[in-house]
């Protein structure tokens, strides 16, 4: 079982809720008013805030999820629904976003006439509505992945607004009838990479890769550190949601070094250093580590297959090799 660890996103639960009840209200209000006056942008900008609904919805499901305890079954509990709800998110963004590319497409081959004053009308008000939302979500943007999916939407329908009501000035002003298609093609088109960054980080947690900000070599460097700690391998560091990073590895003390120091100095490098609490180091001495023959796991650096083969002063591997502390000075 893992320690009681409580997600991120949890303490922005209530503004996540209010930010749904708002979006979900005008919504439907600019989904109708776009339907009726055939603006494409204004059905843009509804298409975007029903992915902010879902979005939310998802988000909110999954910080109920991740409360559930752990179990024999589920280990780590349900901490990557978050993550889930987050790759869900991105997969909406990039729909809408495609539709909206798709319709505006067909739209410059003949631009419907837009009347511009509820056209104007509706995106002002909904993009003090978007703006509202968002800065309520910023704090929580930063700190979990899920929440960010949900800022990530709402920032996209802050500038769906602002092209509403540029492409009713347009129109109001000029009467210019793809003003409506040729915003509407640019808030999808603004959108595409940061549902991208949205979704890569999502894959990168699911496949457990080094998560950004932690240095892999640095911590390498600062583990070999440790007094008593001679080499290391099979390393790996991964996010199992938003703010709970966990740490494994072996290290290879001498027979008579004290192990619980080691691990004591060990766990003080990762929590002062790279803010990691969750850690799991086995550690093993030399005569210990040849006798259990342990193979290297594929494609992990450093890692052996033999310690006798092993170099001292190594300090980059890979697949038969380990790294080693530098031999001390007479």
């Amino acid at each position: 079982m893992t320690p009681d660890h409580h997600s991120t996103a949890l303490r922005h639960r209530a503004r996540l809720v209010l930010v749904l009840g708002v979006t979900a209200g005008y919504m439907a209000v600019e989904a109708t008013v776009g339907v009726v006056t055939g603006s494409l942008v204004l059905v843009a900008d509804a298409g975007h805030m029903l992915t902010d609904v879902a979005g939310l919805s998802l988000a909110l499901l999954a910080m109920w999820f991740a409360q559930r305890p752990a179990n024999v079954r589920k280990t780590f509990g349900y901490y990557r629904a978050e993550i889930l709800a987050a790759l869900v998110n991105a997969v909406l963004l990039l729909g809408v976003s495609g539709y909206i590319l798709f319709e505006a497409s067909r739209r410059f081959q003949d631009p419907p006439d837009v009347p511009s004053v509820p056209l104007l009308v509706v995106a002002s008000v909904g993009l003090a509505v978007n703006l509202a939302a968002a800065r309520a979500l910023m704090t929580g943007a930063r700190e979990s992945l899920n929440v960010r999916g949900a800022f990530l939407e709402v920032l996209s329908d802050v500038l769906g607004s602002v092209g509403a009501i540029a492409a009713g000035v347009i129109l109001l002003a000029t009467g210019w009838r793809y003003a409506d298609p040729l915003f509407a093609a640019a808030v999808g088109l603004f959108i595409l990479p940061r549902t991208w960054k949205l979704l890569k980080g999502a894959l990168d947690v699911l496949l457990e890769g080094t998560p950004e900000g932690i240095d892999l070599d640095a911590m390498q460097r600062q583990l070999l550190a440790v007094p008593g700690i001679i080499g290391l391998h099979d390393l790996h560091v991964w996010t199992v949601t938003s703010g709970f990073i966990a740490m494994s590895g072996h290290v290879l003390v001498r027979s008579t070094d004290d192990r619980d120091r080691v691990l004591l100095g060990v766990r003080s490098v990762l929590r002062e250093r790279f803010a990691i609490d969750h850690v799991t180091v086995q550690v093993e001495t030399e005569g210990l580590a040849e006798a259990l023959q342990q193979p290297c796991f594929p494609g992990t650096t450093p890692c052996y297959d033999d310690v006798s083969h092993a170099t001292p002063g190594r300090l980059a591997g890979s697949r038969g090799e380990r790294h080693r502390a530098p031999a001390p000075r007479p």
